[in-house]
């Protein structure tokens, strides 16, 4: 069962995680005694998000094709893998750090799991560094969706991955 996901207070070191971000936001959710580690809630989300989700990606990857930006991680260091579209740059049980930089942006999730079985919650936080002209009007027109997508895809953590 996963509780309701709430915006909070982002707690994690910025400068640690992507020198220079502009943005940072964060989103919390109690799923209980759904046994996770960072990389199955990360995997959760990703593989479990909404369909409407998956349209959404669709579609930004159609428009921003003409602009020559990323469509994923794909090619990028990714010491554990990929989990999506995201490039895993760092994972404890605890914590998985994934995200990759681009010509117009650079980006970062970090999972975060903390709690114990009965109190078990699960932090998304996101960090964003713009590099241009570009990366800053993206950010602007994506940030309403972004958190939408953020709530829709911490709502399906307590599911097992697909």
């Amino acid at each position: 069962m996963t509780g309701q996901v709430r915006e909070i207070t982002p707690n994690v070191d910025a400068g640690a995680v992507l020198a220079g971000a502009q943005f940072i936001d964060a989103f919390r959710v109690e799923v209980g005694a759904a046994g996770v580690n960072a990389r199955e809630a990360c995997t959760r989300m990703v593989l479990n998000g909404p369909r409407w989700v998956d349209a959404l990606v669709r579609l930004r990857n159609i428009l921003v094709t003409p602009f020559g930006l990323k469509k994923s991680g794909e090619g990028a260091p990714a010491p554990g893998g990929l989990i999506g579209l995201f490039p895993v740059l760092s994972e404890t049980p605890e914590r998985l750090i994934a995200g990759f930089n681009d010509s117009h942006l650079d980006f970062r999730i970090v999972v975060d799991v903390a709690g114990n079985a009965a109190t078990r919650e699960v932090t998304l936080t996101t960090l964003v560094k713009t590099n241009n002209f570009l990366g800053r009007s993206y950010l602007m027109l994506i940030t309403p969706f972004h958190k939408l997508v953020a709530r829709g895809m911490m709502g399906r953590i307590g599911e097992p991955a697909r």
